[in-house]
């Protein structure tokens, strides 16, 4: 495989990285992408109830050490796919961060069978509660954040820097 072309596991997980960029809670930028047969189901990231102010604007709202302002990227990511009738049944989520509790409850409610992250987070019940599911947890190295975007061999782009 091409060295710049990445497998499909860093490409799911840079897409993460990427959709996190969207998140507004300025405490955890996280992003999911959920997949199935290497097809994009949906994404989602941090950030407030559609309507809302949003955590970098107006602050966060903060209960036992947690912002309540927030849905987090998971949560985000199966809505999606309910508001469009898309089943989640079988898919896995590339995640930028471990979920927590109750993120990790609505991923196997919603019938998410692997979980692929590359960076942990302080839960262990999450943990706890994929093994009762018998959900695989992967983590992997975190991908490079840089795109390998080839400008130079199109003509447009030979256009543009004229």
């Amino acid at each position: 495989m091409s060295e710049q072309r990445p497998s499909w596991d860093k490409y799911f997980l840079k897409l993460a990285m990427l959709v996190s960029e969207r998140a507004t809670c300025p405490r955890m930028h996280c992003g999911c992408v959920l997949v199935r047969d290497k097809r994009i189901l949906s994404t989602g990231y941090n950030g407030s109830i559609p309507g809302d102010a949003h955590c970098e604007d107006d602050g966060c709202m903060i209960v036992d050490n947690h912002c309540v302002r927030t849905i987090h990227a998971e949560m985000n990511a199966i809505l999606q796919c309910s508001i469009h009738g898309v089943s989640t049944q079988g898919a896995a989520a590339y995640i930028t961060n471990m979920p927590c509790t109750n993120c990790s409850k609505a991923l196997i409610a919603a019938g998410i069978k692997e979980i692929v992250i590359f960076s942990d987070y302080h839960d262990t019940k999450a943990e706890e509660f994929f093994k009762i599911a018998n959900i695989e947890i992967r983590r992997l190295e975190i991908p490079n954040n840089s795109i390998n975007y080839d400008l130079k061999n199109y003509s447009s782009a030979k256009e543009i820097k004229k």
